[in-house]
Formats: C-alpha cells, sequence, structure tokens
C-alpha cells in the first residue's frame, strides 16, 4: 500500500516539474505563432481582408492566407488554403470583388475572387511575381509592379557548346552599382509599372528603362480618382542607385500612352502619394536633402490645379511612418483630414492631422513588424473606410500580433482576433517594465524596457542581456518581442534601449549620432546597464552583450572598450566601413551616415571601423551571420572573427546557410539563430 503511493506521490512531482517547464516559452513554439498583416477594410467598412501566417514544421517554411473577419470580430475565417504564398489583399470599389497574390497556380499571379460565389479566376501571366497592387476607382483595370528583365548590355563573343557537350554555368556579367539586394539575392532586371484589365486579359506596361518605380521590397501603386493616370515615386536621374531612397519625385503616368509628368522637383524624397476624394489635391511625405544621416519626413499637399505645394506645419518632429513600415495617407471623406501612422517614444499611433496643422491622435499600439518579425522594432499598418471605421495591427508587450478596430469618432479600439491565444494558454511571458535613465556622458534621457524571466523572485540574483537595435535609426517600443521572451525564459533579465540616434524622439536626438556611428551611444548602453543594476535583482559577475545589424556594430563597439560583459555575441555586423560601403546593398550611405567616400576620408573611416578597438578585446564573442546577407555582408563578419582568432580571444564563427539579413526565413534557423546565441551565453554564465 505504502509503495503505491510513494510510487503515486512520485509521479505527481514528475508531472509538477513538466507541467512548471512547460509554463515557459521553448525554442519549438517558434513553429506554432502566427503573425497578422496587412489589413484591408472593406469600403463599407463592415469586413476586413488580413493576412494569417504561420509556420509547417515538418516543411521548414512559411506561408500565408488570407482571412476575412467582419468588423465586430464575429464570422472569422480563411478565403484562402494551404501552404503557399497568399498575399496582398485588395477590395474592388464596390465591395463585391478582391484580388491578391498567390501562388497557388504554381507561380505568383494575379488572383480575382467574387465575394457572394467564391469563385476564383488567375489575371495575370507575368513572368515575376507582382506586387504593389491596386484597383483603379472605376474598378475597370488593376496597377501593379512586376520585375522586366533585362541583363547587362555588354556581352562577349563566345563559341557555341558542341551539341551534347555539358559545359559550366556562364559567366555574370554586371553593369549597375545595385546588382543584388538583400532578400532578393542577384538582380536580373528593373522594376515597372503594369496594367491589367480587372476582367482579366494581357498586362501593359506602362514604363521603361534602367529604372526602378519603386522600390525594391515594397511600394504600393496609387491611382488619380479619375482612373485615369497612376502615381509613382522614382528617381531617373543618371546617378539614381548611388543616391538610393534620398532622392525621388512623384510621377504621374498616363494609363492609355505610358506618358510621364513629373509633380514634384526637389533635392530630396517625395513619396507616398494619395489623392484627396475630389482629386484636387495630392497629399505625400518628404523631406529636403541636407545630407544628414536621418531626416524628418513631413507632409506635403499639392494643388492638382495650380501645382503649387504646401507644408502640413505639424509641429510634430516625429517621421510620418517608418524605414521598416512606409507610412499610409488617408483622405477623410470630406477631404478636410489627413489621416497618417507615426512613430513616438517606441509607440506606433493613428492620428488625424487638419490641413492647417492640427493633430489629434485617434489610435496607440499599431504594432506587428512582419507576419514573423514580431518584434519590438516600430511598425505595422492601418486602413480606413469612408464611414470612419478603422482596423490597424495590433502588438503590446503580451500580444504578439492581432488586429484592432474602432471609428474615427472616437472611443477605445477593440481587439477582434486571438490568433495567438493556443499558443499563449498556460504559458508565462516575462513581465515587461519601462525604465527612464540619465546618459552618462551628457545626462540625456534615455527610454528603455526590461524583461524579467517567468517566476521572477526580485530577492534573488539574475544574469543580465543587454540586447541592442539595429537602424540604427530604428526604434524598439513596448510591443511583443518573441526572440527577447525567449532569452527571457532561459533566467535571464534583458534590456532593450532606444540610445541616442533612435527615432521616434525627434530630429536633434536621432541626428545626436550623425557622422558619429558607434560613438557616444555606448554611454547610453553601458548607464542602462548601470540603472539596472542598481535595482538590486542583477548579478554583476553576469553581463552579457548581444545585438544584429546595428546592434551588431554596438556589441562589437562595447566589448572594444569595456571589459564587464561576461560574454558577447554580434550577428550580422558591419565591421570595416570601407568594404561596407563598397558591398552592402545600400551603397549611398556613404553620403549620409558617413561624411563621403572612403579614399576621401580614410582617417574618419578609420576612427570607426571596429577593426581599430578590436584589440582591447577580451571578452569571449561569438560572430553569427547569414551567408546570403547583402545589408551587412559576411565577409565583414568573417574579419571579425578572424581578428579575434589572432588575438587569441575564445570565439566561434556561426554562418547559417541561405540566410539573408534577420535569419528568420526558415523557422529551423530562426529557432537556430536564438538557440546559438542563448548556447554561447549559457556556457559562460555562473549563475
Amino acid at each position: 500500500m505504502w509503495k503505491y503511493k510513494t510510487l503515486f506521490i512520485i509521479g505527481i512531482l514528475i508531472i509538477s516539474v513538466v507541467n512548471a517547464d512547460d509554463n515557459i516559452l521553448k525554442p519549438m513554439d517558434n513553429f506554432d505563432f502566427e503573425g497578422v498583416s496587412d489589413p484591408q477594410i472593406s469600403p463599407d467598412g463592415s469586413q476586413i481582408l488580413y493576412v494569417r501566417s504561420g509556420s509547417d514544421v515538418m516543411k521548414d517554411i512559411r506561408f500565408h492566407n488570407i482571412w476575412i473577419i467582419n468588423f465586430d470580430g464575429t464570422n472569422n475565417r480563411p478565403l484562402t488554403n494551404g501552404q503557399n504564398f497568399n498575399m496582398f489583399p485588395r477590395w474592388s470599389p464596390d465591395g463585391k470583388q478582391i484580388i491578391y497574390v498567390s501562388s497557388a497556380s504554381g507561380s505568383s499571379q494575379i488572383h480575382k475572387r467574387w465575394m457572394d460565389t467564391g469563385e476564383t479566376t488567375v489575371l495575370t501571366n507575368v513572368q515575376t511575381g507582382p506586387h504593389g497592387i491596386s484597383w483603379s476607382p472605376d474598378g475597370k483595370n488593376i496597377a501593379f509592379f512586376g520585375t522586366v528583365p533585362q541583363g547587362a548590355d555588354f556581352k562577349a563573343d563566345l563559341p557555341t557548346p558542341p551539341e551534347g557537350a555539358k559545359w559550366a554555368a556562364p559567366a555574370k556579367i554586371i553593369d549597375r552599382l545595385v546588382y543584388r539586394f538583400d532578400g532578393l539575392g542577384y538582380l536580373n532586371g528593373y522594376k515597372h509599372l503594369f496594367v491589367v484589365p480587372s476582367e482579366g486579359g494581357t498586362a501593359r506596361q506602362l514604363t521603361s528603362g534602367r529604372f526602378n518605380f519603386v522600390f525594391y521590397l515594397g511600394g504600393q501603386s496609387v491611382w488619380s480618382q479619375d482612373s485615369k493616370y497612376v502615381y509613382v515615386s522614382t528617381n531617373l536621374e543618371k546617378d539614381w542607385e548611388s543616391v538610393g531612397w534620398e532622392e525621388s519625385d512623384i510621377y504621374q503616368v498616363d494609363v492609355i500612352n505610358g506618358k510621364m509628368d513629373r509633380l514634384t522637383d526637389r533635392d530630396g524624397p517625395d513619396q507616398h502619394p494619395s489623392p484627396s476624394p475630389d482629386g484636387k489635391y495630392l497629399a505625400y511625405t518628404g523631406y529636403d536633402d541636407n545630407k544628414m544621416a536621418v531626416n524628418v519626413a513631413e507632409l506635403y499637399v499639392l494643388n492638382r490645379k495650380t501645382n503649387k505645394t504646401k507644408k502640413i506645419n505639424l509641429k510634430l518632429d516625429r517621421s510620418i511612418g517608418n524605414l521598416i513600415t512606409p507610412p499610409t495617407l488617408t483622405w477623410s471623406k470630406d477631404g478636410k483630414n489627413i489621416y497618417i501612422n507615426y512613430d513616438d517614444q517606441g509607440n506606433t499611433k493613428l492620428a488625424r492631422a487638419t490641413l492647417d496643422g492640427k493633430l489629434k491622435v485617434i489610435a496607440h499600439n499599431i504594432g506587428g513588424v512582419a507576419a514573423f518579425g514580431m518584434g519590438a522594432y516600430g511598425g505595422g499598418s492601418y486602413t480606413m473606410s469612408s464611414n470612419g471605421n478603422y482596423v490597424h495591427t495590433y502588438s503590446r508587450p503580451d500580444v504578439p500580433s492581432e488586429l484592432a478596430v474602432g471609428n474615427i469618432k472616437g472611443g477605445k479600439p477593440k481587439v477582434i482576433t486571438s490568433i495567438n491565444e493556443d499558443i499563449l494558454a498556460g504559458k508565462e511571458l516575462g513581465k515587461v517594465e519601462e525604465i527612464w535613465y540619465k546618459s552618462s556622458y551628457d545626462g540625456l534621457d534615455i527610454q528603455g524596457w526590461i524583461i524579467k524571466p517567468p517566476g521572477f523572485d526580485p530577492s534573488k540574483k539574475y544574469p543580465l542581456i543587454l540586447e541592442i537595435h539595429g537602424g540604427p535609426f530604428l526604434n524598439y517600443g513596448d510591443r511583443f518581442d518573441l526572440e527577447k521572451q525567449m532569452m527571457a525564459a532561459q533566467g535571464y533579465v534583458v534590456l532593450y534601449t532606444n540610445p541616442r540616434g533612435s527615432t521616434s524622439y525627434g530630429e536633434k536626438f536621432a541626428q545626436l549620432i550623425h557622422h558619429d556611428y558607434p560613438g557616444d551611444d555606448f554611454y547610453d548602453l553601458n548607464s542602462g546597464v548601470d540603472a539596472v543594476i542598481k535595482k538590486g535583482y542583477i548579478d554583476e559577475d553576469n553581463l552579457f552583450v548581444t545585438g544584429g545589424s546595428g546592434g551588431g556594430v554596438l556589441t562589437c563597439w562595447m566589448i572594444g572598450r569595456t571589459t564587464r560583459f561576461k560574454a558577447a555575441v554580434t550577428i550580422y555586423p558591419v565591421i570595416n566601413w570601407y568594404s561596407f560601403v563598397l558591398y552592402t546593398d545600400i551603397p549611398f550611405i556613404a553620403n549620409y551616415w558617413l561624411p563621403g567616400m572612403p579614399w576621401d576620408n580614410v582617417e574618419f573611416y578609420e576612427s570607426k571601423n571596429l577593426l581599430s578597438v578590436v584589440k582591447n578585446v577580451t571578452t569571449p564573442t561569438m560572430v553569427l551571420t547569414g551567408e546570403a546577407d547583402y545589408r551587412t555582408p559576411i565577409h565583414d563578419s568573417e574579419q571579425y572573427y578572424a581578428a579575434l582568432q589572432l588575438l587569441g580571444v575564445e570565439s566561434v564563427l556561426v554562418r547559417v546557410p541561405d540566410e539573408p539579413h534577420g535569419i528568420a526565413v526558415r523557422p529551423s534557423h530562426h529557432i537556430s539563430k536564438l538557440q546559438h546565441i542563448m548556447g554561447w551565453m549559457n556556457k559562460f554564465n555562473d549563475n
């Protein structure tokens, strides 16, 4: 009898231990998280299309489907199924049909669906995946962007292989500055504007030449209200690749003959055009290019009759939109207001701007960088119907990615989805606490957030991870971050902050690292560590530091200037600015983040080169990078690792195959990224 009681008690203890372990996030949970993105509200405001994304643990892939939900949150259901690419849903002007891009037919094409019957047809048969799709206001045509193949002009006179011979692959011939792009690989053409009848037919190419009429990975085609024109933002100057996104103008393209008229003309980017309901005005964002590393994008309105532009003085000192998610400019039905999204102190907001510059916040907590980013970065999107109903992606520190709705007349927005409720049920997340502190360098106020591990006990001492954001002109905020929660689940306190140079605190704050990066941001980050230590629950002998991209830069900068960290993981960093400028897919930053070309500024480049402080490093360091990263190419990581090895610093180089910047294309690679980071820190954690 007692024998069985003993076994029963032991069984209870084992079950309790297993259940306790199940209460925290684990690496394999990565496969179960889902994301929502690109919500599109119907013209009458009654229904919402959105993209719902997930992962397949057996195939190790990401997939995307289109769902529909009523504005009140009822009748949430899928419109597409399977493990295909189904994205960019857009309503017809009368709300009776939708278009979207799908790979269900074998290649990415525009599909159309009749909402009353569910009948679906394929509208296009183009060589490359269309994007930026939109209906004309009269419903007769659809505009989209697509890649037109075009190789180099130069060709060598090569002999023809004998019949049946198996020769090696031919040489690649390149005659353009940006010939590969992160996430896309080697480029084989240029992005151009097309239109196709909404009833189906042959797509017509409206633009041509060795130019891109939309940025590589984004951009929305925008119609004039009379359906005669499409507005595009582009740079048609000969040096367009060398100035990147810092220069563009808005053009009006005639959909009949492709004739282009330039509507704006200044030194700087004019982007994201949005016509007023009566077609008399065109709103857009932009700024004067003064060769600063970062500028505040402001709101402008062009009078189409007089061709005069008016700057809407919002007195905001915040950029409209951000680098991750472009701004959405939405006119009110009466044409008296424009709705905008912007970041402020790490939170993304929806606001109403009057034409005389008055601003009123309508909603907060717009979040969700992308389907699987689910990071603390700013991002998210919204759309609005003519009756004032709106929908936006929503994120909080304990809410990964959902939809929220509201009306411009007022009231608190309502969250209408719960797509991750199943995975989070029974899980204890790390509690997130906001922190403000002073930089030891100049007393500058710095904002940050602390994640405490599940089951946190303030009487205990915990190891600390300082996690540094990239960009550098981006921001962290009060949004869910899967990677940081995973770190906290392994028993670490995690600190993430917005040091000088971060956005959402005004132009002056962001420009403090103009031609000074990395620089005094060291003190902002180091002071954050001190501020958390003062709270009394940190083990000062177990401090760790990591960050990706710009955060990788600053990780190397930190360990090159202090030995306080037990171990470090630098993730796809920039190390040698000289080689970076000549290898990255954004080479134009040489004239913005840096004072000019490397050969004209050798001493400056050397002063910001992370190899200039590597001789000071004693911290055991992991260098982690994707082999297909063209934003911060792998050669920089290899240089830094070689330097550490030559110096005798304990170090490892982790190369993730086929992954671009971010290392999250394949779910298993995303898990591998985090597990290598934590494995390295756990190796040196004495707690």
